[in-house]
């Protein structure tokens, strides 16, 4: 099983992010932090790097079941997505599979979460590689 699901998107990094983050509000997702790799490369290390940005995205109803059946799986939560900047108008987008990183956890009760999530996470990838 992929920990991750893919797509190339046609689009400038910012258009890419604006098309990403608009994939993900149909689907009913909502970014809860935003870390710009490149920018931290920067700051802290003097290194440049590609624009690449870590989306943490989560759906309130979901998350509130999955941490009240595990107390602990906020660890690994939010789901997280990856927009790099491959070139000039050719962006990278993925999405962290959350049926591979739920497999650590013994809990077969958030395996329907899980799987619900991976399928709308799914979905938006679909979305942005129909937009090529």
């Amino acid at each position: 099983m992929n920990y991750a699901f893919q797509t190339k998107v046609s689009a400038s990094f910012s258009d890419s992010m604006q098309l990403t983050i608009e994939a993900l509000k149909a689907e009913g997702f909502g970014v809860v932090s935003q870390v710009d790799m490149d920018k931290k490369f920067k700051e802290a290390l003097g290194k440049e790097f590609k624009r690449y940005t870590i989306l943490g995205v989560c759906m309130p109803s979901y998350a509130y079941q999955a941490v009240a059946e595990e107390e602990l799986i906020g660890l690994l939560l939010p789901c997280n997505l990856v927009v790099v900047e491959k070139e000039e108008d050719v962006t990278f987008v993925a999405a962290v599979n959350p049926m591979v990183t739920m497999q650590s956890v013994s809990n077969p009760a958030l395996a329907p979460l899980a799987n619900d999530v991976a399928e709308k996470l799914q979905r938006v990838i679909r979305t942005l590689a129909e937009k090529q």
